[in-house]
């Protein structure tokens, strides 16, 4: 089974634009975040694939390996599809951009669910785990999810789901993660399938493949909760590079 990382890394931000090429530590966000990727030792491949000739110099120029975007996509899963088409491969894993923090376990539990998919019962499969905090489970920036008995998604929303109108009843609310893993085939299938009203509303893609009636299995984990954690403490450090000068006055790292 062929399983490869594909990290899409879009050089324009509506919030900070060049957010990839800024400096971390000495290197820029995205060519950690692909050499993070190569490190966990998961994949076949690695590849980012990028609107920009400097994000596509900078990875090339560090040994690394990347693709040019042909078209303008409205989601990184069509801007996956496209780069992935040619390829000979069976899993495609994406990994976002701006995820220099990568932990291998979850990745790695992702990826396990089509070994054993004998029966290839499975087209994609992401990650989520339990909030407790009511401010979290309201806020429509976290995306809920709801599973059947066998772990695979209902639905995706931002809205509260399931709603508590009898509380006490033993409901988890579960955060999804947007961590994917595809079968290629499932892909393919979502790129040449049109957006519909559920997408567009919600503003989230995996809608998609539930309305086409693709399977999306849920993991359950407990290890991105750190990875989060240092998501914040990154995008911190990211806002002080928005003055004109792009300069911290006070370290977040001391």
């Amino acid at each position: 089974m062929k399983t490869i990382a594909v990290i899409p890394a879009r050089y324009a931000s509506t919030r900070f634009p060049a957010k990839l090429m800024q400096d971390l530590g000495g290197k820029t966000v995205i060519l950690r975040t692909y050499e993070a990727a190569v490190n966990t030792g998961l994949f076949d491949d690695v590849f980012v694939v990028t609107d920009s000739i400097l994000i596509y110099d900078e990875i090339l120029n560090h040994g690394g390996k990347a693709i040019m975007s042909v078209k303008e996509h409205e989601s990184g899963s069509d801007r996956i599809a496209e780069a992935v088409e040619n390829l000979e491969v069976d899993i495609v894993v994406n990994v976002q951009g701006d995820e220099p923090f990568i932990n291998a376990t979850p990745l790695a539990k992702v990826i396990e669910v089509f070994r054993n998919d004998f029966d290839k019962k499975i087209d994609l499969a992401s990650l989520m785990f339990e909030i407790t905090d009511i401010e979290e489970i309201n806020n429509p920036n976290n995306v809920k999810v709801v599973t059947d008995q066998n772990g695979f998604a209902l639905y995706f929303s931002r809205s509260v789901i399931p709603y508590p109108r009898e509380k006490n009843v033993g409901v988890r609310y579960m955060k999804h993660v947007g961590i994917y893993a595809f079968r290629k085939e499932a892909l393919m299938a979502f790129y040449h399938l049109p957006m519909q009203s559920l997408e567009a509303s919600e503003k989230l893609e995996q809608l998609r493949y539930l309305e086409f009636g693709k399977r999306i299995k849920m993991v359950e984990t407990t290890h991105v909760a750190s990875v989060l954690i240092r998501r914040k403490i990154w995008k911190k450090h990211v806002k002080c590079f928005k003055d004109l000068r792009y300069r911290c006055q006070n370290s977040l790292w001391i």
